[in-house]
C-alpha cells in the first residue's frame, strides 16, 4: 500500500452508486468499497446523519472525477483468486522439482556416484 500522501482523492462516478464518492474514498484508503458504504450507512444509523450528508454532498462537488489515463489498479492488492492461483502454480512447480530429485536419488546412477565417492 502506498503512501496517502502520495495519492489524491478522486470521485469514482463510473464505481458508484450516486455520485462515486464512496467509491473514490475506497480507492484512495485501499479498502474494499462494501467496507466504505457500510460505514456510511451505519454512520448515518448511530446519530451522524447530519454529518454523513454534508460531507458527502461537500465531497461530491468539490472532487474532481478520475482521469481516464488515471487506474487505480496498481494501488489495489491482488484478489484472493489471483493469489490462490498463483500459491497453486508455486506448488505445482515445487512438486515437479521434488519428483525429478526422489527420481535421481533412488536412480542407480545416484547410487553408482555415491559408492564412488566413498572410495
Amino acid at each position: 500500500m502506498s503512501n496517502l500522501a502520495q495519492r489524491k482523492l478522486y470521485l469514482a462516478p463510473k464505481e458508484g452508486m450516486i455520485k462515486g464518492v464512496c467509491a473514490g474514498l475506497a480507492h484512495y484508503l485501499g479498502v474494499p468499497v462494501a467496507l466504505i458504504r457500510i460505514m456510511a450507512v451505519l454512520s448515518i444509523f448511530f446519530g451522524l446523519f447530519m454529518f454523513t450528508l454534508v460531507a458527502y454532498i461537500i465531497l461530491s462537488f468539490s472532487l474532481d472525477p478520475v482521469p481516464d489515463e488515471y487506474t487505480y489498479n496498481e494501488d489495489q492488492q491482488p484478489s484472493p483468486k489471483h493469489l490462490l492461483a498463483q500459491a497453486d502454480a508455486e506448488l505445482k512447480a515445487s512438486e515437479q522439482r521434488l519428483r525429478q530429485i526422489e527420481r535421481y536419488v533412488t536412480s542407480e546412477t545416484f547410487g553408482v556416484r555415491s559408492r564412488f565417492r566413498q572410495l
